[in-house]
């Protein structure tokens, strides 16, 4: 869909008339949510939460909320268009890129304003032992022998790069059950965070964990598992962030509060 079609759709699908500007918020992240929070609570705007929908019972956030794909750029473009859309914020998961690609084409494409939100990475600290991979395949060439046993928490999306791997042992963490072949080696663990540190400790010291798989999501909601690997010296292999953006991001929701003044 070019931008000259897109145009003409909006003129004849959308009359002006006096409406209270809308949002879209990407979300599915606690950011997210507190965005909604925020936002929902205002009488001057109308906002619409957008869930992925890529978990059973996902934590709805305040206001008005949808949930599922668009069907790509060209459908986030039609949705743009239908309802109204004045401003996006993507406060989608650090490693959603793919939705991120296609917020950032749709926006440019109609010119309507994109504010960006990317939680900070987090920052390996004294006695942390990480290996960084730059994505999930090289994590796991890397943790595929004998001696390993390997807590893998990867979330559920990716878990198919492992299913090759035939030597280590896999403690594998998700919200809801995987679509894709597990390692023939596992065992299945079925919890939604947030996670304690004394709960985590616990799993690894139990499970005999010696690796961890993890991405690089940044956040409170699972970072105990990191600090319960530097409390027991375990390695843990760190899957790099997809580059989501040619733009630049903000790193805090306050921050975004801020932006969102200049818009409206």
């Amino acid at each position: 869909m070019d931008a000259d079609k897109v145009i003409e759709m909006q003129s004849v699908t959308n009359p002006t008339r006096s409406h209270s500007p809308r949002v879209l918020i990407l979300g599915g992240t606690s950011e997210a949510s507190e965005l909604a929070t925020q936002l929902a609570a205002r009488a001057d705007l109308t906002v619409i939460s957008s869930l992925a929908g890529r978990v059973s019972r996902p934590r709805l956030p305040v206001g008005i909320v949808r949930v599922g794909g668009f069907g790509g750029a060209t459908g986030l473009i039609s949705y743009l268009i239908d309802e109204n859309i004045e401003v996006v914020i993507d406060a989608t998961h650090p490693f959603a890129s793919k939705i991120s690609g296609n917020a950032e084409l749709a926006c440019k494409t109609l010119g309507v304003p994109l504010i960006a939100l990317e939680r900070p990475p987090w920052e390996p600290k004294e006695h942390d032992c990480w290996c960084a991979v730059p994505e999930v395949q090289a994590a796991a060439s890397m943790v595929n022998h004998k001696r390993n046993r390997v807590f893998l928490s990867i979330g559920r999306q990716e878990l198919g790069a492992f299913s090759n791997c035939e030597d280590a042992w896999f403690l594998v963490r998700a919200i809801d059950e995987p679509n894709e072949k597990l390692p023939a080696n596992s065992k299945l663990m079925l919890k939604r965070g947030p996670f304690h540190l004394n709960d985590e400790l616990q799993i690894l010291r139990d499970e005999f964990i010696s690796l961890i798989v993890s991405k690089n999501s940044g956040g409170t909601a699972t970072y105990s598992k990191i600090e319960a690997a530097r409390a027991l010296r375990i390695p843990v292999v760190m899957i790099d962030r997809p580059r989501k953006y040619n733009s630049p991001t903000l790193a805090r929701p306050d921050d975004v509060l801020q932006k969102l003044t200049e818009f409206l």
